[in-house]
């Protein structure tokens, strides 16, 4: 099959919004940032548009605080730039547009960090629909009947549904237009416009409407969260189990690292890493799952570079190879079998920093203890011994 593109869009640009905060989302994240069925929902959203325009230039706009968390989310994708945005959505979208002046692009889309689902066909759509018209947005019909309200939560008259539209983005336009429209807006100190097309037809442009998707959802609430994932992983639906398991002996040291957590001890792991057996039987867990070999594979303590490394290196790995099959970890658990150091005082810390490491939420990594009734090497205080499991899910049909 040939993979060059048909069509190259070298003339376009894509703005992504990413400069909210977004709390109603809960999860202790900007909600452009919160993993989703293993991924960052910005990193889902950079996904489709570099899939669906080849060769379109593509910047994000980012709170300026937000900088390591935009380079995480956008690693391994082609060309990505971003720019700082400002203290509103109207402000980050002309700091945007400003950022895009050198290329000078034909056509630019305006698009919400926060709206993962948008099909390679409905972005498409909307570039064809700016260059015929000018300025475009996606809209889909309103299904449910629609009351006006004071604000006091009494419900008085119908509006006719048939005569509103559901607007989503991503909104596309004529560059120099929106440009245009954004820069005499905020020269007139019109700030609390609700969309870019609102931005135009303030300027006096008309705007047309193109199909929208009632796929095309933007995550908002927990809820949203919630239906998203429940609708990302029922598409993976071969689901498979790996097994990990790890064991280190004690030799000279003050600490050990557990589930990349530094945990004071009257000794230390032996190993040619930094020995952390939670992240090694972690990420035996995961290859097993996609039946891909086995941490020394992949890392052998042969190969001088991996002295001394963070195990959170081959844990990442393990992650980035079911991304790499459209695949997501749905769950973590481990087991350690020690007589000390404690776990407890510290399960809730390597929970966190596996959750980190891996982009899931805590509640899908579990870390249970035991002793080993003071039976066996573990038993005898002469190491760690870990045993973790990987539910995986991949597309049906995967290898």
């Amino acid at each position: 099959m040939n993979s060059i593109p048909e069509v190259v869009f070298g003339d376009v640009a894509v703005v992504v919004v990413a400069a909210g905060r977004g709390v109603r989302a809960g999860g202790g994240l900007p909600k452009q940032y919160r993993p989703l069925a293993g991924k960052a929902v910005l990193t889902r959203t950079l996904e489709a548009f570099v899939a669906a325009l080849p060769g379109a230039r593509i910047l994000t706009v980012i709170h300026p605080d937000d900088r390591a968390l935009f380079e995480a989310a956008s690693a391994g994708l082609p060309a990505q730039r971003w720019s700082p945005g400002g203290a509103t959505r109207q402000q980050s979208v002309l700091a945007g547009l400003r950022a895009l002046d050198g290329a000078n692009p034909a056509v630019v889309l305006i698009h919400d960090a926060a709206r993962p689902f948008a099909s390679a066909a409905l972005i498409r759509a909307s570039v064809a629909g700016a260059r015929e018209h000018g300025a475009v947005a996606p809209a889909v019909a309103v299904t449910d009947a629609l009351k006006e309200t004071a604000g006091d939560d009494a419900l008085s008259e119908d509006v006719d549904r048939s005569a509103v539209r559901a607007v989503q983005t991503p909104q596309a336009f004529a560059y120099r237009l929106i440009r245009d429209a954004h820069e005499r807006a905020a020269a007139a100190g019109v700030d609390a416009l609700a969309d870019d097309i609102a931005a135009a037809r303030w300027a006096g442009h008309a705007v047309r409407a193109v199909p929208g998707e009632a796929s095309n959802l933007k995550l908002t609430t927990p809820d949203d969260f919630i239906m998203a994932e429940t609708r990302l992983m029922a598409a993976l639906a071969d689901v498979r189990t790996g097994l990990g398991y790890d064991v280190h002996a004690f030799g000279p040291g003050d600490h050990v690292w557990l589930g990349g957590v530094r945990i004071p001890h009257s000794a230390g792991l032996v190993g040619h890493s930094d020995a952390d057996v939670v992240l090694h039987a972690l990420t035996d867990a995961i290859l097993g799952a996609i039946a891909d070999g086995d941490i020394g594979a992949h890392f052998p303590p042969s190969d001088a570079r991996w002295k001394g490394a963070a195990s959170d290196v081959f844990l990442k790995d393990a992650m980035a190879r079911v991304a790499a099959r459209g695949g997501a970890v749905a769950h973590l658990d481990a087991t350690i079998v020690c007589e000390a150091p404690k776990i407890g005082p510290h399960r809730d810390a390597i929970r966190a920093r596996i959750a980190e490491i891996t982009g899931l939420d805590m509640g899908r990594v579990a870390i249970k203890a035991t002793t080993s009734e003071q039976l066996g090497f573990t038993g005898r205080r002469e190491g760690i011994a870990v045993q973790a499991v990987a539910t995986v899910r991949l597309p049906f049909g995967s290898l």
